[in-house]
């Protein structure tokens, strides 16, 4: 199965509400008993390693503006299964959706060898299949920066997740 990156457009109410009540975080995710999601999801299947990675060059904590697009910033909630859930201001939504690089900046970050030198996850799947790797990751990519441009219009935040 493996683990999937998710986000969803937060306005700052909810983002108060959560944080002031971090039993609804899990409500939030998983409405519906988990049938549905939260408004404005994107998943990034299992390419959000490699996205971190070739956005900040680290498999783990990285600086913000870029350090934030994937893992988020201040944790909120009980752990979700895969830590908790993570938000990011309207304000930090709005950098990260400055700072992200357009899709040939980002294609040309790709490199397997330095994606299984950092134990990148998915590093196998970039080493063996290439450039078909590139484009799925590119893919998600390109979903990301869309979910940060829209949510940056709305005035939106951001909730993530790892699930």
């Amino acid at each position: 199965m493996g683990i999937v990156a998710c986000l969803a457009g937060i306005g700052r109410a909810t983002i108060d509400r959560l944080k002031e009540d971090p039993d609804l975080v899990e409500g939030y995710l998983y409405p519906d008993d988990g049938e549905s999601e939260p408004p404005n999801c994107i998943d990034l299947d299992k390419s959000w390693h490699c996205i971190h990675f070739m956005l900040t060059g680290q498999a783990e904590d990285a600086e913000p503006p870029l350090g934030w697009a994937v893992v988020g910033d201040e944790e909120v909630g009980e752990d979700t299964g895969n830590g908790p859930a993570r938000v990011l201001s309207p304000e930090q939504v709005s950098k990260v959706s400055s700072a992200l690089i357009d899709e040939e900046a980002f294609r040309r970050r790709f490199d397997p060898t330095s994606l299984a030198q950092a134990n990148i996850y998915l590093h196998e799947m970039c080493v063996r299949d290439g450039d078909d790797a590139l484009d799925y990751i590119v893919d998600n990519y390109r979903g990301l920066v869309d979910f940060y441009r829209n949510a940056a219009a709305r005035g939106d935040g951001a909730i993530l997740w790892f699930c």
